[in-house]
């Protein structure tokens, strides 16, 4: 799959600032375009129609409603000289439920690129990337806040068990993977196909290294740990397959991911 077209979720937190940085670098070496989208949701946590709440009281929330929205568009303004894109960067704002709009806008993007949400993100433009990447049908990029866009690394990660999911998210990364040049295998226990994995990987040029830890082991811990140690410049993983992989996910795999990743991390379903 060719990058040449590339949708952000930018809502003005630090983490959404580095996704956007991220998609930028991406964008530039493949002359592609990034659309930032502020997907911000029309839903008061406030019943504001209610005759218990004073009208200054309703015209005050209103008033810091449009003033974060505005806040938020201004932040990108700044940020436009720094991500060097000229007309390759567009933006657009769209009231609505925003992982619906983020997912279904996606589709027609070759990929999706958000931050890390954060505890203290406003309810009007918090996001969930794990529901976009099963919603959308589209990958899922992941940054956390204060990731330097323009490190170089040596290497890619896969988490891999052989599933669908598993599956989709390899070849949704494999022009990553062939840019990168390398990548390290990361499995849990006996899979199998893994001597046809490396071959696919070897007959697209990219050197692998399979890194293999006995059935039992806690998997978040593990990629985690390996990615703490070696640094890729970015985890593949597929999501909730009907694996051995699946239980860890759905006991809470992909939530220690993205809560303790130090590096994107690429999520397809």
């Amino acid at each position: 799959m060719a990058i040449m077209n590339l949708l952000v979720a930018f809502n003005g937190t630090e983490s959404s600032e580095a996704a956007l940085r991220y998609a930028a670098s991406l964008a530039r070496d493949r002359k592609a375009h990034v659309t930032a989208m502020l997907a911000h949701s029309t839903h008061d946590t406030l019943d504001t129609t209610s005759r218990w709440i004073p009208r200054e009281a309703r015209a005050l929330l209103a008033e810091a409603k449009t003033g974060l929205l505005t806040e938020i568009e201004a932040r990108l303004d700044v940020l436009r000289a720094d991500l060097h894109l000229g007309d390759a960067l567009s933006f657009r704002a769209v009231p609505g439920r925003v992982d619906s709009l983020l997912s279904e806008t996606g589709r027609a993007f070759d990929m999706i690129i958000a931050g890390r949400p954060m505890r203290d993100d406003d309810e009007h433009i918090r996001l969930h990337p794990d529901k976009i990447a099963l919603l959308s049908g589209r990958p899922v990029i992941v940054v956390p806040e204060g990731y330097d866009a323009e490190a170089r690394h040596s290497h890619t990660a896969l988490a891999w068990d052989g599933g669908r999911a598993a599956a989709r998210a390899l070849s949704d990364s494999l022009r990553l993977l062939e840019a990168q040049g390398k990548v390290s295998v990361l499995t849990v226990g006996q899979v199998p196909g893994m001597e046809d994995l490396l071959t696919h990987l070897s007959r697209h040029d990219v050197t692998a290294i399979h890194e293999e830890w006995p059935d039992g082991h806690p998997v978040a811990d593990r990629v985690l740990g390996y990615c703490r140690r070696h640094d890729p410049s970015l985890l593949v993983m597929g999501a909730y397959e009907h694996s051995k992989f699946r239980e860890d996910l759905v006991g809470g795999v992909t939530a220690s991911v993205l809560r303790e990743t130090t590096i994107p991390v690429l999520l397809s379903h």
